[in-house]
């Protein structure tokens, strides 16, 4: 991985790295791509995003996950020529899925792990998935801050990715970014999700092993998260185990091995387990990436990687399709024209919504 970054400076997340200049676009300078239209930046060829990403050039890698990102249909056409183009160059990474109640930890755990790795040759990749606001449509974008070590790392790259309110949107995005940080050769990929509910399954279904961080200390023991997330964990970390909350720690991850006995594993042929860890003094952090790379072994050896990773992708499949159907749906002039008043009449209890749905369905099959 290419290291444009310099360490003389103090680190620090908020700060462009010594040596690339902020209005930079990956291009050399005096090239007409590198000219710039006022503050926007044009867009590259197909070629110049392929060939940033498979060199590891961090500023290109950058612009093409924005690339990705964006809504717009011009955007996604050059993004889909540029995410088949690196696919044939893709090195599948260990990806990792982590989440957790707020205030457990999780993005002290991300950087003390993060930095645990780079520190032993890997590339380390962050994702944060970022339900965004659904009443201002803003969202918590502050990863980079709370883990300026691991930003200021030549070898790790952090990536809030926000939703724009849709978990649809999460999975996209989420999904493509991933391929580009594999082209990039970043073999390790940790995908933190925000939220508790919902947005744990939907990451579930991307990564290979699912990590729930809990606190002891908090009264019930499951702290508002449902069962169900516990159930689809491939390990439980009961964080802050340092000091006076040592002892309350261990005694949870007695309480959850207990639970775990009688539950179904997430990973077929894997018992989960808890462990503690105190992520702010870098204890237990070797451990949990042992069970990592433990459960990468067996799970490759037995072949349920392979089909699980296989059963993503056809699932993302399906979810590009239903995405695609919703977004015709919504833009068919009939549609929107029989909208509004169906939407009326159900409300006032006029015609079942069954009705009204079967009627927007067949203004929209016909030709």
């Amino acid at each position: 991985m290419p290291d444009n970054s310099s360490k003389k400076n103090k680190p620090s997340a908020l700060n462009v790295r010594p040596g690339v200049d902020a209005s930079h676009d990956g291009l050399a300078d005096g090239t007409p791509m590198a000219q710039q239209n006022g503050n926007r930046r044009r867009l590259l060829s197909v070629e110049q995003y392929v060939d940033g990403v498979l060199s590891g050039d961090r500023v290109l890698l950058a612009r093409a996950i924005t690339l990705v990102e964006s809504g717009s249909s011009a955007h996604q056409k050059l993004a889909q020529e540029v995410l088949t183009a690196v696919l044939p160059h893709r090195k599948p990474a260990k990806r990792v899925g982590i989440t957790g109640v707020p205030g457990a930890g999780k993005s002290t755990f991300i950087e003390s792990l993060g930095t645990t790795l780079t520190a032993q040759g890997h590339n380390v990749a962050v994702l944060a998935v970022d339900p965004s606001s659904s009443l201002t449509g803003g969202s918590i974008l502050g990863d980079k801050t709370r883990m300026e070590k691991l930003a200021a790392d030549p070898n790790a790259f952090i990536r809030p990715s926000p939703s724009s309110g849709t978990l649809g949107g999460v999975a996209r995005k989420t999904r493509e970014t991933m391929m580009l940080f594999e082209a990039a050769g970043y073999d390790v990929i940790l995908v933190e999700t925000v939220g508790v509910g919902q947005s744990e399954i939907l990451v579930r279904s991307m990564v290979d092993f699912f990590l729930l961080i809990l606190i002891s200390g908090a009264g019930d023991e499951l702290q508002g998260i449902k069962k169900g997330v516990v159930e689809i964990a491939d390990a439980i970390l009961i964080n802050k185990a340092d000091g006076a909350g040592r002892q309350a720690a261990l005694s949870a991850r007695s309480e959850f091995e207990r639970v775990l006995h009688y539950l179904r594993p997430a990973t077929e042929g894997w018992q989960t387990r808890a462990f503690v860890s105190s992520a702010l003094k870098g204890e237990g952090i070797d451990s949990i990436w042992s069970v990592v790379c433990k459960f990468d072994e067996l799970t490759r050896a037995s072949g349920v990687h392979d089909r699980r990773r296989m059963d993503q992708e056809r699932q993302w499949l399906h979810d590009l399709v239903r995405e695609g159907l919703s977004d015709l749906f919504g833009a068919n002039p009939e549609v929107k024209k029989q909208m509004p008043g169906l939407e009326d009449q159900v409300s006032r209890g006029e015609i079942p919504a069954t009705t009204a749905a079967r009627l927007l369905l067949d203004a929209f099959s016909k030709k």
